[in-house]
């Protein structure tokens, strides 16, 4: 799929197995034993999904705001670039980073499962593995990012990436202005989740 403003980069060669169903299965069974409680299954999710996760892909987003020749590697090799920052591991071994302009706005979907950089923004969110986003967001990318609150300018092109077991994604935000001065700390503290797929954008430094 490619026109002059939406185009999709797709790398899929076959469905990696799922396991899913396995997870939820062996859940059902420890919480119906009184193995495990429902809150505290919820409480770690939370934890590795809005706060330990992503706080690995904002430092690496707030290097490159804050640096340009770790930019420009990260851009060039972003395997090599994050893995050199210490973040790396399984579903995390082949990362392509794409950047968001003021010309060019990116999104990541993985249209045939729900393949995610989990060294670098944890667990993947239920929408992201949803049959509605994989599908819509192929198809009309800039009607879901409105649905996020991301509307943007008709002149601004849309690139939507096929994450793979191939290849994954991560979206370099735009630096939100105000934000200049800031050390990298408090850039990454700038950085949510949904603006590394591409969902959202980094937040406004608060006045």
């Amino acid at each position: 799929m490619e026109d002059s403003r939406n185009s999709t980069v797709s790398a899929h060669r076959h469905l990696p197995t799922d396991p899913e169903l396995r997870v939820k299965a062996l859940e059902e069974i420890l919480v119906r034993k009184g193995l495990v409680e429902p809150a505290a299954l919820d409480a770690i999710v939370d934890m590795y999904q809005n706060r330990i996760g992503p706080r690995n892909g904002a430092r690496v987003v707030a290097r490159a705001w804050s640096d340009p020749e770790f930019r420009n590697a990260l851009l060039a090799d972003a395997s090599a670039a994050i893995a050199g920052m210490g973040h790396a591991g399984r579903q995390g071994e082949h990362i392509t980073a794409v950047e968001n302009t003021p010309d060019t706005h990116n999104i990541v979907v993985c249209t045939l499962c729900s393949c995610y950089p989990w060294p670098l923004l944890g667990i993947p969110p239920g929408w992201y593995k949803s049959d509605e986003y994989r599908a819509r967001a192929v198809r009309e990318p800039r009607k879901v990012l409105a649905e996020f609150g991301v509307t943007l300018p008709r002149e601004k092109a849309v690139r939507v990436w096929d994450s793979s077991a191939e290849m994954r994604y991560i979206v370099i935000p735009e630096r939100p202005s105000g934000s200049t001065g800031m050390d990298e700390e408090a850039l990454a503290g700038l950085v949510t989740r949904d603006s590394m797929i591409g969902t959202g954008l980094a937040m406004e430094p608060q006045r």
